[in-house]
């Protein structure tokens, strides 16, 4: 069994190699964000909540290949639309901003974009290495595996996807705390993960109809499902800003 152990021992260790790398450049919290356990615990259960409430509609309704679509257009779409509202967010932030905060969110804005440009260059990195291990393997392998030429033909295939899968695993670690924390601009303004969650799941939500219309639920239910989501992120979101101004001492502008 050593062609299966040996691609699991070395995938295992390019995943948690990834994991690692994801971790250290997305913290989890972010210098600048101030962390509530209160919220947190909210956000958790309102998570478990969703996923149980999705699977009881599917289990009732059916229509999993269509929860499936929206899966994958969710996993793809919402960290640009995260990322395209935090730019928002921390643009009317500074816009409102006094003077003296001002110049101290420039500062800031250096290690947000850094941020953002190594998220981007990941996502830009992974059809490239995918048509390159096409092509490396392709000119690489011979035309007919057998037993002489089997150790060759594995590790081979090991050595050219790694890279690959390595791009794969840090972009799925680092998309859920770089969507949460608003892409590391949380340092420019406490507020700014949370704006940039309550703004991003209306917008995820309208294009989400746009392209592919109510789910198929009968129509109360359908509505339910689709303004749930959006509508209960966005009242935790109020929320934290809420405890933010009452406990932390939040301001707008300063």
């Amino acid at each position: 069994m050593w062609w299966l152990t040996v691609p699991l021992l070395v995938f295992y260790q390019v995943a948690r190699s990834a994991r690692r790398v994801a971790r250290r450049s997305f913290p989890r919290h972010p210098r600048g964000r101030i962390v509530d356990d209160a919220v947190l615990r909210a956000q958790r259960i309102r998570a478990w909540v969703a996923v149980a409430v999705s699977g009881g509609l599917l289990a009732v309704y059916g229509g999993v290949s269509d929860a499936f679509d929206q899966f994958v257009q969710r996993l793809y779409l919402a960290p640009w639309l995260a990322l395209a509202s935090a730019v928002l967010v921390a643009a009317a932030l500074y816009g409102i901003a006094t003077r003296q905060r001002r110049l101290l969110m420039r500062a800031h804005f250096r290690d947000g974009g850094l941020t953002v440009l190594k998220y981007v260059g990941a996502w830009l990195l992974l059809p490239a290495l995918f048509v390159g291990s096409l092509m490396a393997l392709s000119s690489v392998m011979p035309q007919t595996v057998t037993e002489d030429n089997l150790l060759f033909v594995c590790v081979a295939a090991l050595v050219i996807w790694a890279p690959f899968w390595w791009i794969v695993y840090f972009v799925c670690f680092a998309s859920g705390p770089a969507v949460r924390n608003g892409f590391s601009f949380s340092a420019l303004h406490p507020a700014l993960p949370a704006l940039t969650t309550g703004i991003a799941v209306w917008v995820f939500a309208l294009v989400s109809q746009s392209a592919g219309g109510l789910p198929p639920f009968p129509q109360p239910v359908a509505i339910s499902a689709v303004l749930g989501g959006p509508v209960t992120v966005s009242v935790l979101a109020w929320w934290e800003i809420h405890r933010l101004r009452r406990r932390h001492g939040m301001r707008w502008r300063r």
